[in-house]
């Protein structure tokens, strides 16, 4: 019967897993998607821009660049000056984002300029089907009152590939394919030809306004518009926005996979899907702090606040208004502090009680490459979350961090791991050692196991899902009862 219930509880994870990777093809959405689950959960959203009235025994959250998001939970019996339970992950991935002018025009061929983003693995994106996604800012009038709007946007049918040249014009390709990333990387959207079809519409701006002025600002936008993306790429966007091309202002957009996650393996052991890194960490994060929260007894006894933190733009070293580096943490640890005593001097003690866990995806052995492990530390496919550790402070991870951690994981009966690099190769590192410098609290830097990580379809297995949420249900559960026992000055 215990088995049955377990096997239960992973398809249910996992399947909502799936659902979440398949909603969320850009930060955005990522972020959109995770919004509604805490809606749904009775958390009430909070604006930074406003100021707060929290109360203890209560569930909020808030956005930032609608590609950040941060989640609490305030303990029933919080006072001010106690600590916060946090688990920290990253909405973005590796990808290619469209550039400010994308439209590129040679050979007969319409073509998408991107820029790279973040360290892929660039030659997995050649040969695949792709669509773009993002967000888009429109103009709308209504009421003859014009106002302009963030909407998301994603075309889910393949409109662009990236070929490969054929191998009779390059011999020497499987020696080593090296792409360059500036003239090899640009999605074919369409040939001239066909897209001429368009070019009526295109001349003519397809304009309908009652107001000359309008029209005029209008034709403007559209005009200006034209000269830096294809007019078939704005029919498209506009087509599944329900507006005019001209109505589109400007926009953030990248190219993405269109095949779907999907649970896979001769034995359905593994997930195949594409950013996994990090929005395996960023879901089972937030569905336990959701479920550790759920009931109406569940927060009776916290002293502390349970919080999830999903950053944006870690790839790229989290140097932003709403990566790891800005002040988003900070502020919202002093915001919650303040709300409950407006004492300086308390969110000094409240972070020095706090604890970080960095949930960020790790390097699962490689069968094919075992030499990039050293003996002792080669993590493994369903043995659970990878404590990481780096004498250089790469990873966050101390004798303490990683005791409370793996203590949680023994009396759970969950599985963990450790996981050093070789000293002959470099490092990479997490929100982790930027939070806890920046900050001041205890981390942790932890992962589920996976391979080709970076690449556009990457890979983890179906029990190391699970296992990631049941240890963060368990560490909201109790860290509050199992910190008070230690003695030791951290």
């Amino acid at each position: 019967m215990a088995k049955d219930a377990s096997q239960s509880q992973v398809s249910s994870v996992v399947s909502h897993l799936i659902d979440y990777l398949n909603a969320s093809p850009t930060a955005f959405h990522a972020v959109d998607e995770a919004k509604k689950q805490l809606r749904s959960a009775g958390y009430s959203q909070v604006s930074e821009r406003e100021d707060w009235k929290l109360e203890a025994g209560k569930k909020y959250f808030f956005t930032r660049n609608h590609s950040t998001i941060v989640a609490f939970a305030i303990g029933k019996k919080y006072v001010a000056g106690n600590g916060f339970h946090i688990v920290g992950a990253h909405t973005d991935s590796p990808c290619l984002k469209l550039k400010p002018v994308s439209k590129v025009a040679k050979g007969g061929y319409l073509e998408v300029g991107v820029q790279t983003y973040g360290g892929g693995l660039w030659h997995t994106w050649f040969d695949r089907d792709l669509a773009v996604a993002g967000r888009v800012i429109i103009r709308e009038e209504k009421g003859g009152a014009v106002s302009y709007s963030h909407r998301l946007v994603r075309i889910e049918e393949p409109i662009m590939r990236i070929p490969t040249l054929a191998i009779h014009l390059d011999r020497d390709v499987n020696d080593g394919f090296k792409a360059n990333t500036q003239s090899h990387l640009l999605p074919v959207l369409a040939t001239s030809i066909k897209a001429d079809l368009s070019k009526v519409v295109s001349e003519n701006g397809g304009v309908e306004s009652g107001a000359q002025t309008d029209k005029k600002e209008a034709d403007k936008r559209i005009a200006t518009n034209i000269l830096k993306h294809h007019m078939l790429l704005l029919q498209l966007l506009a087509s599944q926005i329900g507006c005019k091309p001209d109505d589109i202002c400007d926009f953030e957009l990248q190219a993405c996979d269109t095949q779907p996650s999907i649970i896979a393996g001769a034995t359905k052991e593994f997930i195949f899907s594409g950013r996994l890194d990090n929005l395996c960490m960023s879901f089972c994060s937030l569905k336990a702090l959701i479920d550790s929260t759920s009931s109406e007894s569940s927060l009776e006894n916290e002293t502390g606040v349970r919080l999830v933190a999903l950053f944006d733009h870690e790839e790229v070293g989290s140097n932003s208004a709403q990566g790891a580096g800005s002040p988003a943490m900070l502020d919202s640890l002093s915001r919650i502090t303040d709300s409950f005593g407006p004492d300086s001097k308390l969110l000094e003690k409240a972070i020095q009680r706090s604890f970080l866990v960095s949930a960020d995806m790790a390097h699962a052995l490689h069968p094919n490459y075992m030499d990039k492990h050293e003996d002792n530390h080669q993590p493994k496919m369903h043995g659970g979350l990878v404590i990481k550790h780096n004498a250089n402070q790469r990873y966050a991870t101390n004798v303490v961090t990683s005791f409370i951690f793996r203590e949680i994981a023994t009396k759970h009966n969950l599985p963990i791991q450790e996981f050093v690099v070789r000293n002959d190769m470099p490092c990479g590192s997490t929100i982790g050692p930027i939070l806890a410098s920046g900050v001041g609290i205890r981390t942790v830097d932890v992962g589920a196991p996976q391979l080709s990580m970076h690449s556009i379809r990457e890979m983890c297995a179906v029990d190391d899902v699970k296992h990631s949420y049941e240890h963060f249900k368990a560490y909201f559960q109790e860290f509050s009862h199992l910190d008070a026992k230690i003695t030791v000055d951290v």
